[in-house]
């Protein structure tokens, strides 16, 4: 059963309410462009850098506006409303990266705790260190939905394809990539990375981004995009400043897909020894 997707681009600031209302106002105009499912990007609540006051305004998850929000924008419209992630406090004093997909009703089908954290160190001296403040989740799900088998992932995730191998082989149909790439590493990979996914995997690829200068001083890469099970990009989001991109998302594609190129079927254990060559005379033996 084909369904119509939405991507929601952002640029999320320091003030969760104001990014609250930010996505109320982007969801319902893509639920009014007929969206059945809409995603958000990462980090749709707050981007700042300063810990110590993101740990101000930060709630549990019981107490966060953008859960509250994204669960009762989820049962006005009657849309699965996808809260790419959102930063939430937890016991241990860390946050979890956390991701909730609400149903129609507005009741939470699926939490996911981005698994891989960015912890990197970039050109011209830009530094990441994700593990200092989040607790990395352990769990990949994949969900069953009326309209297709869906899996989660956040932003750094799609740099490690066994991930994604795991939810296809495990049947989802559709991936879910909300980012808050840097510019700097978008421009040299995000669409790579994204159509690679898509391909390898015979799915559809989601992906909701942050986009343009963040009042904490970061700048993400933006081009939200909706990819098919061939790689093809379905809609796209221009570098900077809010959008809603939407696109038809059709399951049977998928299947036509692994028919044409059966590699989830194909696929085979093999063992890896490391050889230690002897060089003689220069040549290896």
């Amino acid at each position: 059963m084909s369904f119509i997707a939405a991507a929601i681009q952002m640029c999320s600031g320091v003030d969760p309410e104001r990014n609250a209302a930010s996505m109320a106002r982007l969801v319902r105009e893509a639920a009014a462009k007929g969206a059945t499912y809409v995603q958000t990007p990462e980090m749709t609540g707050m981007l700042q850098r300063n810990r110590a006051a993101a740990k101000e305004v930060l709630r549990d998850e019981s107490n966060d506006i953008i859960v509250e929000t994204g669960s009762a924008l989820a049962a006005e419209l009657g849309i699965f409303m996808h809260v790419g992630s959102t930063a939430i406090a937890l016991d241990d004093g860390k946050m979890a990266n956390r991701g909730f997909l609400f149903g129609p009703d507005g009741k939470v089908l699926n939490r996911y705790d981005k698994i891989h954290m960015f912890d990197v160190d970039l050109d011209n001296g830009e530094s990441w260190r994700e593990s200092a403040a989040y607790r990395p989740g352990s769990e990949a799900r994949v969900l069953s939905l009326p309209f297709a088998e869906m899996g989660f992932t956040i932003c750094y995730d799609v740099r490690f394809p066994q991930l994604f191998r795991a939810q296809a082989v495990a049947g989802a149909e559709v991936m879910t990539v909300p980012a808050a790439f840097t510019k700097q590493t978008g421009e040299a990979h995000w669409e790579i990375l994204l159509r690679a996914r898509a391909i390898e995997n015979g799915v559809f690829v989601i992906a909701a981004a942050q986009a343009g200068l963040h009042e904490d001083g970061r700048e993400t890469f933006g081009h939200s995009m909706i990819i098919d099970p061939w790689g093809k990009v379905l809609a796209s989001a221009g570098p900077v400043g809010e959008a809603v991109i939407l696109a038809e998302i059709d399951p049977a594609a998928v299947k036509a897909a692994h028919d044409k190129i059966p590699n989830l079927k194909n696929g085979r254990e093999f063992s890896i020894e490391r050889i230690a060559g002897e060089i003689s005379g220069g040549v290896a033996a």
